[in-house]
């Protein structure tokens, strides 16, 4: 037997909606047994622009890795990035 749920109210904004749900149990008014798993595989990840200083060498010696793999420096780095995060 399934609980009952709530109706969702309608929200007027998204700040109404989120102040909602930092308040409220979502069970209460979804049946998450039911949920099924979305693919966006368009959606891309929010950037961010960081300044980062590096002694030059260590720069140079980047860009020469980059430039002999062919992809941009910053991409280089980025990849680097990640595998080592993943690594630990």
């Amino acid at each position: 037997m399934s609980k009952q749920l709530k109706t969702l109210p309608k929200f007027s904004s998204e700040a109404e909606e989120q102040v909602f749900w930092q308040t409220h149990d979502s069970t209460e008014y979804l049946d998450w047994t039911k949920a099924q798993r979305v693919v966006l595989p368009n959606l891309k990840p929010t950037t961010k622009t960081i300044s980062l200083r590096l002694p030059q060498h260590l720069l140079d010696s980047i860009k020469v890795a980059a430039n002999s793999r062919d992809v941009p420096y910053q991409s280089l780095i980025k990849v680097w990035l990640q595998e080592k995060l993943h690594s630990h």
